[in-house]
């Protein structure tokens, strides 16, 4: 070993021997808050937010407050006021919504599709109606402001199988391709 290396050796078993500065000390518990509103600001980052306002500000806000936050289509419909329809499946909502809260799971099925997701409506399930069958759809945040009907897709891709009994000579044609 050259006579560096030993010195070295010494000064790191000091070092460690003693207490860290003062200063030292100021740095890292800086870095450590630093860390922990990095994780905070990145935590509210990820936190849902509709046109800045949280879940909770939104399921507080009156109708009216609510309405202004919303894009002109949805916004000039709801100003005409809700048809009896609409009406009759946000209070079924709002009585599966106590349900809810009481433990029981009720699935509201509907074939109202313009109906405008609320914030109240968020965590219930409802079934909308496609045109043949009713799709169970979860309401999340990430639906506010939209239609009902968005999520219950009418169409379909079509998958043509082969030619059947009494197909023409030109239906039956498939390239070897």
């Amino acid at each position: 070993m050259a006579p560096d290396e030993e010195s070295n050796k010494e000064m790191e078993e000091k070092l460690e021997k003693e207490e860290p500065s003062e200063e030292i000390v100021e740095e890292l518990e800086e870095e450590e808050g630093e860390r922990e509103l990095d994780t905070e600001a990145e935590l509210d980052r990820l936190r849902f937010k509709y046109r800045g306002y949280t879940l909770e500000e939104l399921k507080k806000m009156n109708m009216d407050q609510f309405i202004q936050l919303l894009p002109a289509r949805s916004r000039r419909s709801l100003k005409r006021g809700l048809p009896p329809r609409q009406k009759k499946l946000l209070e079924r909502l709002r009585r599966a919504y106590r349900a809810k809260k009481r433990g029981k799971d009720l699935i509201t099925r509907t074939h109202i599709r313009d109906m405008i997701v609320f914030p109240e409506m968020c965590g219930l399930t409802i079934s909308i109606y496609n045109g043949k069958d009713y799709i169970p759809v979860e309401v999340r945040p990430e639906m506010i402001g939209h239609y009902l009907g968005e999520f219950s897709l009418t169409r379909r891709r079509v998958q043509h199988g082969s030619p059947g009994i009494g197909a023409t000579r030109s239906s039956k044609y498939v390239p070897l391709k």
